[in-house]
């Protein structure tokens, strides 16, 4: 049976003047799919996102995100997923619980849904007693945890994490994993972009951007097989020596 897809593009694309920063790509996520989005520096990930997460409006082609139009529709995709990024995603002079209340009230949810799951969480990351410390007292490790907990705290269809796991250790970055797959195996889409190629062999598939364009998209093993690489760092590797720009 075919799985619904929560994002589609068609010849997605955006101009800056003359500079194409994402050139016409197109592909489908699965809901429910951990979706790797790959590429060096430069490569268009950032811009791409940002129109699928509704704060850039496309130049051209065609997108929709739970649903709803990336043109027409911003504020509902905006209400329909989460975001977590590597360099800011918590109130670091707030406190742990304020910042989940802080988040869910963002999205609208009620004081019992935010009471309720609030002490749930705090149980399943072990931080009852870190509830009313600040954020910026905590590990990076747990910091992240935290941040991810948050990001889909109000159920959203998709969450997008962009390079969640930078900085910290192999440990904590195994244990990040496994709450991904648990939010996958509970129906929440996982876009995630990484600079570790060890984990893009954790995704479902994987695509690769250079120059603005998708030059790849299948699943690791598939990839690795077409490409003859052993790893898919080889597989990047090879694909990204033909990038011609740089920096984002």
């Amino acid at each position: 049976m075919e799985r619904e897809k929560v994002i589609t593009t068609d010849r997605l694309t955006k101009r800056f003047g003359d500079f194409t920063a994402v050139d016409a790509i197109s592909f489908e996520v699965e809901k429910g799919e951990i979706f790797g989005f790959l590429g060096a520096n430069g490569a268009g990930k950032t811009t791409a996102i940002r129109m699928l997460c509704g704060l850039s409006i496309p130049t051209d082609g065609k997108a929709t995100v739970a649903g709803f139009d990336v043109y027409r529709q911003t504020e509902q995709i905006k209400r329909s997923i989460g975001y977590m990024s590597q360099k800011f995603s918590l109130y670091e002079d707030l406190t742990v619980r304020e910042n989940i209340r802080f988040y869910a009230g963002i999205y609208g949810k009620s004081n019992r849904f935010i009471k309720d799951k609030t002490e749930r969480l705090l149980l399943q990351l072990h931080l009852q007693e870190e509830a009313n410390k600040l954020v910026k007292s905590l590990p990076l490790g747990w910091k992240q945890k935290l941040a991810f907990s948050v990001a889909i705290f109000h159920e959203p269809e998709i969450v997008f994490l962009d390079e969640p796991t930078g900085g910290v250790d192999p440990v904590t970055r195994r244990e990040f994993w496994n709450m991904i797959y648990e939010a996958a195996e509970a129906g929440i889409t996982i876009f995630v972009t990484t600079h570790y190629m060890d984990e893009a062999e954790y995704c479902n598939r994987v695509s690769i951007m250079v120059d603005g364009r998708i030059d790849a998209l299948d699943t690791p093993r598939n990839l690795k097989q077409q490409f003859e690489a052993s790893t898919m760092d080889e597989v990047f590797l090879k694909l990204a020596r033909k990038a011609t720009r740089a920096g984002e």
